[in-house]
């Protein structure tokens, strides 16, 4: 199962919570974003998959950014269309060694027809994440209704996302999902902004990682 913190910003942060075990790492490339990485802002080297997030951004910008940022994947979390994805895939894979081309597409689930929507990414991203509709593009604190997510029968592994935090693990003990894959943290394990809490980090992602779930596999064909 997959563990994404986002909304990591400072060098000294993201090498504590890289130490905690995390998976991927998020940095946000959306200016008004209270999170956001501003260009030539040195990091630390990775101990994790670095996803940059975007949002209604150019290709080139994320090009660059995934060249300067040594990028392991890319998170879309706009208004971008099926034919955009398929194209910044192309590009990044034939810009780097391959790794920064992973995409996820990200929706703001309220309905079923935001579930409906993600049939026509199934064929150009490499997995989903469902988060809360908020004006600000994420980091909005609060759950959306994850009984809607029992509609999707895409083939595309998915990220949970939205208000996720640390009262969250009964929750996520009895959610059940054949493509669920991973988790994506933010806003509620944070003492400001940009900054985690590492303390309710770790103790949250040790008990997180006893949940007896059935993680997602990726079939033969797949």
């Amino acid at each position: 199962m997959i563990i994404k913190v986002c909304g990591l910003r400072e060098p000294e942060n993201i090498q504590a919570v890289e130490a905690l075990g995390a998976d991927w790492t998020g940095l946000i490339f959306y200016p008004r974003s209270p999170r956001y990485v501003p260009a030539g802002q040195g990091l630390p080297s990775a101990r994790s998959r670095r996803i940059g997030v975007f949002v209604n951004a150019q290709a080139e910008e994320i090009q660059g950014r995934a060249r300067d940022f040594q990028l392991g994947g890319i998170q879309l979390h706009g208004d971008e269309t099926p034919d955009f994805c398929l194209n910044l895939k192309r590009v990044l894979r034939e810009d780097g060694d391959g790794r920064q081309s992973l995409l996820i597409k990200a929706f703001q689930i309220r309905s079923l027809e935001d579930i409906r929507r993600t049939e026509d990414y199934q064929a150009v991203c490499d997995y989903l994440l469902f988060d809360t509709p908020t004006p600000g593009y994420g980091g909005s604190g609060e759950a959306f209704d994850w009984s809607l997510l029992q509609h999707y029968r895409g083939r595309l592994p998915f990220l949970l996302s939205g208000g996720i935090g640390p009262d969250s693990l009964e929750a996520l003990a009895t959610f059940k999902h054949s493509r669920w894959a991973g988790i994506d943290l933010n806003s509620r394990f944070e003492d400001v902004p940009g900054h985690k809490n590492i303390t309710l980090l770790r103790t949250f992602i040790q008990a997180f990682k006893t949940i007896d779930y059935e993680p997602y596999q990726p079939t033969v064909s797949e």
